[in-house]
């Protein structure tokens, strides 16, 4: 079964089950990804959206920085059972230890040593971590062993 299929089989059992939190989060990805295909013309896989996943997850989580900032603490706990809902789609995350041993491979790969070499690592890095991690944590673990 595809990703799709299986984001759109789970909101039918949602809708049946009467959990309208979780088939409204269900919704809007399938929203998402079918407004990514009409962009694209094209039908995706489930690499696509996987991606497609990622960039909601990354939105959501902009948005609890921005609902702490403005003391609502309500939202911020209705968005983070967005995310855990949309991260179950989403292959296993990886930890920050396993990130720190991808990015030091990396910095061993190309040599680095000062921040200026963050690109170059960055490069190798992010392919390998694609849909695993998030790009923010992944650009301060970098940023530690650089300094």
């Amino acid at each position: 079964m595809s990703l799709k299929e299986r984001i759109q089989e789970d909101w039918k059992a949602a809708m049946k089950n009467k959990d309208k939190f979780r088939a409204n989060v269900l919704n809007m990805a399938k929203a998402a990804i079918l407004q990514a295909e009409k962009t694209d013309g094209t039908t995706l896989d489930d690499e696509q959206i996987i991606s497609v996943l990622n960039r909601e997850v990354k939105q959501r989580r902009d948005s609890i920085e921005e609902f702490e900032k403005g003391n609502r603490q309500d939202l911020v706990e209705q968005v983070q059972k967005e995310i855990e809902i949309l991260l179950e789609y989403l292959p296993q995350q990886l930890t920050e230890e396993e990130i720190s041993e991808i990015v030091k491979e990396a910095m061993n790969e190309v040599q680095a040593n000062s921040i200026k070499d963050m690109g170059k690592v960055m490069a190798i890095v992010m392919p390998k971590v694609k849909g695993r991690a998030d790009g923010k944590l992944v650009n301060q673990i970098v940023k530690q062993y650089l300094q």
